[in-house]
Formats: C-alpha cells, sequence, structure tokens
C-alpha cells in the first residue's frame, strides 16, 4: 500500500469512528468496537517482537497490566487527566520491556517465551500484595464526569482507543518498511548470519522489546476506565494473553497488516458469539481457529492472499 492511500485509509476509518458517535446512541456497540480495538492494538503491538523479530512473547498481559496499574496508581496519587495516564503507562511499559529485554534477550526460543511468562507471573504477585492499588482485592475508578463534546464517556473511550490502535498500526507499518524493520527481519530470519553481517542484533532487539512494551503499556492505561474495576484476574487474564499471540498468528506475522487482519476477525467473531451464545466460549474459539491456521495456513491470512496473487500474477 502505497503513503498517500496508507494515510487515506487511516483518516477515513477515524472518520468513520467519529460520525458513528453522532447517530448511534446504543452504548453496546462503542464497548464491543473498543474491546476490538484494544485486542488490536495488543496484536500490534506482540507481533513488533513476535513477528518482525521473531522471538516470542507470553508476557502480554504482564505488559497490559503495567499500563493498567500505572493509571490506577498515578490517579489515586495525582489525580493525572487520561492523555498523561496513557503517556505515563507507555513510558512505564517501555522501561519494563527494555529492561526485560537486556535481562533475557540473549535467551532464545521457548527460554526466552518462557523467561516473559515469568516476568508477567512476578508482576502479577507483585500487585497482589501492592495494598495501595487495591491488591488481590482490586480498585474502583471514578470515571470523570466531562467527556468532551460526546454523549457519554464510553464514546469518548472508543475514539481514544481507535486514535490510539491507528497511531500504533502506523507506527508498525513505518517500522516495517524502515532500515530498522530491515534489521529485524534479518534477526528472525537468520540471527547468526544478521551478526555475521554486521546488524546490531541485540540493539535492535532492544528497540523492539521497548516499542513492544510501550505499545501494550498505552494499550493497557484506560482499560481501568473502562472496566471502572480493576483486579488482578482481569488485568493479568490469560484471554488477553492468548488473544495478543494468537491473532497476528492468524492474520499473519512477518506483514504489519496480519494482526490488524487477525484481530478484526477474531475480535469481531468473539464479540458476535459473546452476545448469542456465551462468553465462556471465546477461549475456545481462539483455540480453534489458531489450530486450523497454523494446520492449513502457516502462514496466516496474508500469507495465503500473498500466495494466490503471485500465482495469478504467473
Amino acid at each position: 500500500m502505497k503513503p498517500v492511500a496508507f494515510w487515506g485509509a487511516l483518516a477515513a476509518v477515524l472518520a468513520a469512528g467519529l460520525a458513528l458517535t453522532s447517530v448511534v446512541a446504543n452504548e453496546y456497540y462503542y464497548n464491543a468496537l473498543y474491546v476490538i480495538l484494544q485486542a488490536t492494538m495488543m496484536a500490534v503491538a506482540w507481533n513488533i517482537l513476535g513477528g518482525f523479530t521473531g522471538y516470542v512473547n507470553f508476557g502480554s498481559a504482564g505488559f497490559f497490566a503495567i499500563g493498567a496499574y500505572t493509571t490506577v496508581a498515578l490517579n489515586k496519587a495525582l489525580g493525572l487527566p487520561l492523555p498523561l495516564l496513557i503517556l505515563a503507562g507507555g513510558a512505564v511499559g517501555g522501561l519494563v520491556g527494555l529492561g526485560l529485554g537486556y535481562l533475557t534477550l540473549r535467551l532464545k526460543g521457548v527460554y526466552f517465551a518462557i523467561a516473559t511468562l515469568a516476568m508477567a507471573i512476578v508482576v502479577e504477585t507483585l500487585v497482589n500484595n501492592w495494598s495501595y492499588v487495591g491488591g488481590a482485592k482490586g480498585s474502583y475508578m471514578l470515571t470523570p464526569e466531562k467527556h468532551l463534546w460526546f454523549d457519554s464517556y464510553i464514546q469518548m473511550l472508543f475514539v481514544v482507543m481507535l486514535l490510539l490502535t491507528l497511531s500504533a498500526v502506523a507506527v508498525s507499518r513505518a517500522l516495517s518498511s524502515s532500515r530498522l524493520g530491515r534489521g529485524l527481519a534479518a534477526i528472525r530470519d537468520d540471527e547468526v548470519a544478521a551478526e555475521c553481517a554486521g546488524v546490531p542484533t541485540l540493539r535492535l532487539k532492544l528497540v523492539s522489546t521497548t516499542v513492544m512494551g510501550a505499545m501494550m503499556g498505552i494499550a493497557g492505561a484506560p482499560f481501568p476506565y473502562f472496566v471502572t474495576y480493576v483486579e488482578p484476574g482481569s488485568a493479568f487474564s490469560l484471554f488477553i494473553a492468548v488473544n495478543a499471540i494468537a491473532m497476528p498468528m492468524i492474520g499473519g506475522t512477518a506483514h504489519w497488516l496480519g494482526p490488524v487482519i487477525g484481530a478484526l476477525l477474531v475480535g469481531t467473531t468473539q464479540e458476535i458469539v459473546k452476545v448469542t451464545v456465551s462468553s465462556e466460549m471465546n477461549v475456545l474459539i481462539v483455540g480453534v481457529m489458531l489450530v486450523v491456521f497454523i494446520t492449513l495456513a502457516p502462514q496466516g491470512i496474508v500469507g495465503v492472499a500473498r500466495k494466490y496473487l503471485r500465482r495469478r500474477a504467473a
């Protein structure tokens, strides 16, 4: 996609989201769209490290919860507005990503994946014992009375998450087509060969973990205002971690568009099933879809589409 077309598409999506707030009053739709957009941003963030660089991260829920509890702590201490809380969640998530990368990026494969999972468990244990943010009992968040020109606070949160998700997609696309992105792809394909060719592998991997952590922290920062009650079970949910991994794999991890397609497909399916059947089916849906795509289309939807287009061109 050419830059002009890409930016035009982002502007069109944003305009459509803003227009939706003036024609649809039912708050359910904004709740559902918020969840889908949050999942999309998590999938895009996971793909920065897991797809572009080839380092599988099982600690997505930990970074998400770091953003959420940064909001809880700073709101309680300073009463900061939402934009500053989002920036703070991204900053803390990025710093944790940098620290985690520095400590664990010398590990590879399953050892790195286990290390990221251990990080999430350690952070959850700390939060469970941190009484200032509610500990294991959780903490309530009061939604502000003012919500700009929107009719409800959930409408404003929907637009905020739409802006954040579009920004994350823009960063992912810019990264994938940059020199840094080509270096990450070299690491994913053959890290030893990349080092021999002069690619600063450790530096690039640290950038990857930092950007991933910052994006996930930003995705989690508005979460306390969305649910109004945060406790470790919801912030460190297995469902969040599974979605963050499955959606890029279903969409295709080698391309920036893959996580977006996977998240929109899986997220929309989950929201429909939640209303028509039961929310308990959501993890089963992800598992079945993941098994099907790994078996029949290991390169994801984007990979299948690329293969089809190449055959037509030939």
